[in-house]
């Protein structure tokens, strides 16, 4: 759904189905006493249709409760869209229409590499400079690495392409490279791209808004509500006139409230995003927030990148229809690659086609693939769905040849591009690629999609920009969003606050009420040295800022919300009352402490220099954070600045001392100039008392005054006064004269600094991506490992499958469980803004050893929270009911027993994937175990998930590191080589993998099983072979309540019975039961629907009562029959404590893990190095 739908509105209105509103049976005969009435009936009819449309049918100004209302549960987004149609080619002052589409042929993509990729230590690094140098002059070894090969396709305006492939195979840098993402990459000068006869240049660099690439991690400022961030998406791109009459701020809050109910998150309006860190809506809600911000870009061509990735079915064929209805009823074109697609997901989209390992091996209609693929010679199983048909044909073990083709299908992906090359479906595509080049030749509709782009931005914006509101609008939004981020996260800001109010106490204390005499001269200096010092340098960790919102305004700028430097003018003035406040209390209190001069006019000019040292302090920090692309770059000039800052500034090496060569550090210093202000301003025409003569002593006091001087610098013979002009002049060569000049030399600084800022952080670019290049320890590569593993992104050769691997290994090695986990009446709340939310309604359940149970839901449901619940893995809020072992509650012991898989892939990134198993082992495993018997394990752990291949693997950053699978791989084996007790918890681990990915996880989870471990799992978009290999089902709907607990039978037939036989309407034939029951639970917007409340039939039912009757009976299970009251009286004592390591093993493990990361970590090390070296080799200048 696009946000700006008068774009492309009246070219498409052949999709409307406005007919069918506007006809009317007439009467072929009728009497004539009729006709009166008749005429009179159709006038008032009209007339109300008449008062309607300005009211009920506009699409800014719905009637509440109506379906063009989307705070109503009756709002229907297809009635929506033609009515915002209708209301906009009536509007005269709206844009005129405009599309995208693209075709493309010879596309071929590659990137540059230097072989293998080793993992960098301290020795590499300057190892690492010399070849960077020699690389600069032309030297070194550079190969091309192809990542896509001769693709061809073509995807007109109101069309939907579907990618399909597994991970690894380009699907990505193909959505990239059609919308023009391809910084690290390189396009073969032969490709050929036609955007509807706008050349590739143009689209980028006036047109980049209108052509979307959505990447597959969500990204966003958590702690903005989901209303906020939807509210600055739809602003950003709010267009010049608004039709309707309404003001730009209604239209912008309705584009955002559609948004919301169009994706089913209106319920989250004022709920924080969150993130990995940061407790927010649900991971599936987060994606469809993304979605939804997307969508506001109001973009012509869209490319989405695994979106649906933590989706459930629903959602998910949810956001192909919302792609359908904007292609049908706007005329938008779109590509998408899904992993996991549905049946009904797959008939929404127009076109298709298949990538393996790089190469294209089909792109035609959607009714022509499984076609294609089966005259190849491959047949396709019962039951399995097209798009999980097309990409088993990139998998050698899921595909199955057809009784006699064994010979003659392909087997290579080679193959499979020659027998798509030499095609007639290929032919065809060229055909239609040539009668799109005729119909659209070069630079035709430049000038007309100029005019209407123009049309739609704001007047003052420059014409060839691709944003559309002004520059000071845009300054004006991001300001707005700063302010919500800072109300929304105080907590740093004020603890800052504290912290330097400590600080200005301390150094208070240090220097309390100083003496007006000469004794105080030096503390008088050191005082304010060190107080400016401490303005300045609390500017350092606005590098750490810039860096946690940079990602967020890269995406931002990608979809031309904003320009870099708008946000980066925003974030500047949303710290400057923080920096006020903080100067004013840090000041005022050290200031007055000390007893520095006592004058209005001197203190409010410390607190002027201070806070200009401050602001320029700022824009130097921001300028190196904008110009480096990691934190670690960044770090090393911001630390070896502020030495060079501190030892030039004049305090600690005064100007005559400094040498020649280095005398210009203190002139571009401006810490220097500061300081030489406030030390005139402290000791200008001021006359301070002798604290001491010399000489002095028995036998020199009959000495006459001229005979006498002060100890201090500048004082005269004779005089018991010492005057501060001469003492800052004969010390530091400071004069009273400069001080306004250094003020002004200031400004200078902020102003210069501020615009370098500015441009800096206009051109900032994002760290290159390496395309998921695995990185290994020198030594450890496998042998022919770079050979076959030439590709950047497909890397997919060889693919690991677990199944195999499963199915060949009958013994397991793992812990078979014998007791049962049960809960029961289990609740959460929690509060937000002051009011109790309840996110976990009476839970009842239990897994027990040899079952797998799957926890399912919509997004949003709870399951993820259950699942913490179980675990005890929450923080906040209040937890009540009960959860027991064999009837006996839960103690300190049961998070070790038990195996938590993560939704998020968390691993410390300079550990290879060995080690990271192992450092799992040893410190969870029980402490009766031998060191060897559980290394031995690991290696066990690793054959049994096949990760032998890349075991020695670095496990690293996305992009340069473990892929997607392998890194769900690796957090599945990390909670197995703990070898809990228990059972094991699962989240969504198939979540972002290909469909046979997922089948070789629930291989595994059904060798889990099969050992006697207990399994509950969270499973998103299962499909219906998929779904049967679990035992049993907990089913949760909106608000944590249960639906349905229980065995999901042969082919799932106990559970269709249940909801049939309550009233939900049968279950077609070929229909996916796990799309159907969420289908059914789902919240409608048809009211007959909204009666049944399946959350009530559940607990009325015979199925519930048999529930309950399970759990009284576990709950009274005699202790002594239970497994865990046996392992407390006999079994390993270590077990049932909070950790089973002892703290000597603790210790080494985790040194031995620190130190691993400090050696693995060069750049951190090297800067701390050339910080020491720096400040040795200034100590002797």
């Amino acid at each position: 759904m696009t946000t700006r739908l008068s774009r492309t509105m009246s070219s498409h209105s052949k999709h409307d189905d406005h007919h069918s509103d506007s006809t009317a049976d007439t009467p072929t005969e009728e009497p004539q006493e009729n006709i009166t009435q008749h005429i009179s009936n159709l006038a008032r009819q009209l007339s109300r249709v008449s008062t309607t449309a300005g009211n009920e049918l506009h699409a800014f100004s719905p009637q509440p409760g109506t379906m063009l209302d989307p705070n109503s549960p009756t709002f229907d987004p297809r009635a929506w869209v033609k009515a915002f149609v209708r209301l906009v080619e009536s509007d005269a002052g709206a844009a005129p229409p405009r599309s995208l589409g693209v075709a493309f042929k010879n596309l071929n993509v590659y990137g540059w590499g230097t072989g293998a990729e080793h993992q960098k230590t301290i020795v590499d690094y300057p190892i690492d400079v010399v070849k960077y140098l020699v690389g600069l002059v032309g030297g070194g070894k550079k190969r091309r690495v192809d990542i896509l090969r001769n693709f061809e396709g073509i995807v007109d305006e109101g069309e939907l392409l579907l990618v399909l492939g597994p991970p690894g195979s380009g699907c990505s840098t193909l959505l990239k490279t059609i919308a023009g993402e391809t910084a690290g990459l390189e396009v073969g000068p032969d490709s050929y791209m036609n955007f509807r006869g706008i050349d590739e240049k143009s689209i980028r660099r006036s047109f980049r808004g209108d052509v979307l690439y959505n990447a597959e991690i969500d990204c966003h400022l958590a702690h903005l509500t989901v209303g906020e961030t939807l509210s600055f998406a739809s602003s950003a791109h709010s267009p010049r006139h608004v039709p309707g009459g309404v003001t730009r701020s209604q239209a912008d809050t309705m584009m955002r409230d559609v948004m919301m109910a169009i994706f089913g998150i209106s319920h989250t309006v004022d709920t924080r995003v969150g993130s990995d860190f940061v407790r927010g809506v649900s991971g599936g809600e987060r994606k469809r927030v993304s979605i939804a911000e997307a969508a506001l870009t109001g973009a012509k061509l869209q490319c989405w990148d695994n979106t649906t990735r933590g989706l459930d079915s629903g959602n998910a064929i949810n956001f192909c229809k919302t792609l359908r209805l904007q292609a049908d009823l706007v005329g938008v074109a779109a590509a998408v690659a899904i992993y996991q697609a549905p049946q009904s997901a797959y008939d929404l989209f127009d076109r298709v086609t298949v990538l393996y390992e790089g190469h294209q091996i089909f792109f035609g209609r959607i009714n022509e693939a499984k076609q294609y693929f089966e005259n190849l010679g491959f047949e396709c199983p019962d039951r399995q769905t097209t798009p999980d048909f097309l990409t088993s044909m990139t998998s050698p073990q899921e595909r199955r040849v057809r009784s006699g083709f064994e010979s003659s299908a392909p087997r290579t992906p080679q193959e499979f591009a020659e027998r798509w090359q030499s095609s007639p479906q290929r032919k065809a595509l060229l055909q239609e690629i040539a009668a799109y080049e005729a119909n659209h030749p070069p630079a035709q509709r430049l000038e007309e999609y100029k005019s209407s782009r123009r049309a739609e931005q704001f007047k003052n914006q420059r014409s060839k920009s691709p944003y559309t509101i002004s520059y000071l609008a845009q300054v004006k939004l991001t300001l707005w969003r700063g302010w919500r981020r800072l109300l929304a996260d105080p907590g740093f800001t004020i603890a800052s606050l504290i912290f330097n109010l400590i600080m200005a106490l301390v150094l208070g204390t240090m220097f309390f009420n100083l003496k007006d005499d000469s004794s105080s001269f030096y503390y008088r200096g050191g005082l304010i040295f060190f107080a400016l010092l401490f303005n300045a340098f609390a500017s350092q960790l606005e590098v750490l800022t810039v860096y946690a919102e940079r990602p967020v305004v890269e995406k931002h700028n990608r979809y031309a919300f904003y320009h870099q430097s708008a946000q980066a003018i925003a974030s500047y003035i949303i710290d400057l009352p923080y920096k006020t406040v903080n100067m004013i209390i840090f000041n005022l209190l050290i200031y007055f402490m000390a007893h520095l001069r006592r004058d209005a006019g001197h203190f409010f000019f410390f607190c002027l220099t201070s806070y200009l040292t401050t602001l320029v302090m700022s824009c130097i920090y921001r300028t190196l954070a904008c110009v480096t692309r990691t934190t670690h770059q960044a770090m090393i000039p911001v630390s070896i600045l502020s030495l060079g800052l501190m030892i030039y500034t004049g305090f600690t090496m005064p100007t005559d001392y400094m040498l020649g060569w280095s005398r210009w550090m203190n002139y571009i210093n401006p810490l220097a100039y500061a300081f030489e202000a406030l030390m005139a301003s402290e000791f200008h025409n001021r006359k301070f008392a002798c604290a001491g003569m010399v000489p002095q002593g028995p036998g020199y006091d009959d000495l006459p005054a001229n005979s006498r001087i002060c100890s201090v610098v500048g004082a005269e013979p004779g005089s018991s006064m010492v005057d501060g002009d001469r003492y800052i002049n004969m010390s530091f060569d400071y004069y009273n004269s400069n001080k306004w000049r250094n003020i002004g030399i200031l400004l200078g600084f902020l102003f210069g600094f501020l615009i370098l800022y500015i441009i800096a952080a206009e051109h900032a670019k994002p760290p290159r991506n390496k395309g998921e290049v695995l990185v290994f320890r020198k030594g450890r590569m496998p042998p022919n490992f770079e050979k076959d593993h030439g590709d950047v992104e497909t890397q997919a050769t060889n693919r690991p499958i677990v199944a195999e691997k499963v199915n060949n290994n009958p013994s397991s090695g793992l812990t078979a469980g014998a007791s049962v986990f049960h809960w029961e009446d289990l609740c959460y709340d929690i509060q937000i803004k002051g009011k109790d939310r309840r996110l976990l309604d009476h839970v009842d359940g239990w897994v027990k050893p040899g079952k797998s149970t799957a926890l399912m839901g919509v997004s949003g449901a709870g399951k993820t929270t259950l699942l913490d619940v179980l675990a005890t893995r929450v923080t906040m809020g209040v937890v009540s009911g009960n959860t027991h072992i064999d009837g006996l509650a839960t103690d300190s012991s049961f998070q070790h027993r038990v195996g938590y898989v993560q939704q998020q892939d968390l691993h410390l990134t300079t550990m290879t994937v060995r080690e990271a198993l192992e450092f799992s082992a040893l410190l969870r495993q029980s402490a009766e175990i031998p060191r060897s018997e559980k290394l031995a394990y690991v290696e066990h752990v690793i054959d049994m998930l096949d990760m032998q291949e890349f075991s020695d693997a670095v496990i690293g950053t996305p992009g340069e590191g473990l892929n997607v699978e392998q890194r769900k791989r690796l957090t599945i084996g990390v909670e197995l080589a703990a070898r809990p007790q228990l059972l094991v918890f699962l989240d969504e681990p198939t979540s972002g993998l290909d469909s046979q990915t997922s089948w070789a996880i629930c291989d595994l989870i059904e060798k889990l099983t099969a050992s006697g471990q207990a399994v509950l799992c969270t499973i998103h978009q299962p499909s219906a072979m998929l779904f049967q290999r679990f035992d049993r089902l907990l089913l949760l709907a909106p608000g944590g309540k249960t639906v349905y607990f229980g065995d999901l039978g042969e082919q799932s037939q106990t559970l269709l019975k249940y909801f049939e036989r309550n009233g939900a309407p049968p279950c077609p034939q070929d229909a996916n039961p796990a799309e159907y029951m969420l289908e059914i639970i789902k919240p409608s917007n048809d009211e007959e629907a909204e009666k049944i409340d399946w959350h009530q039939i559940w607990r009325d039912s015979p199925e519930f009562q048999e529930v309950k009757k399970e759990l009284s009976r576990l709950n009274s299970l005699p202790a002594t029959r239970g497994a865990a009251a046996n392992a407390l009286e006999n079994g390993d004592a270590s077990q049932h404590k909070e950790f089973v390591a002892s703290f000597s093993t603790q210790f080494r493990e985790v040194l031995i893990r620190t130190w691993k990361h400090f050696w693995r970590s060069p750049t951190y090390i090297w800067s701390k190095i050339a910080l020491i070296v720096l400040s040795v080799c200034l100590s002797w200048v």
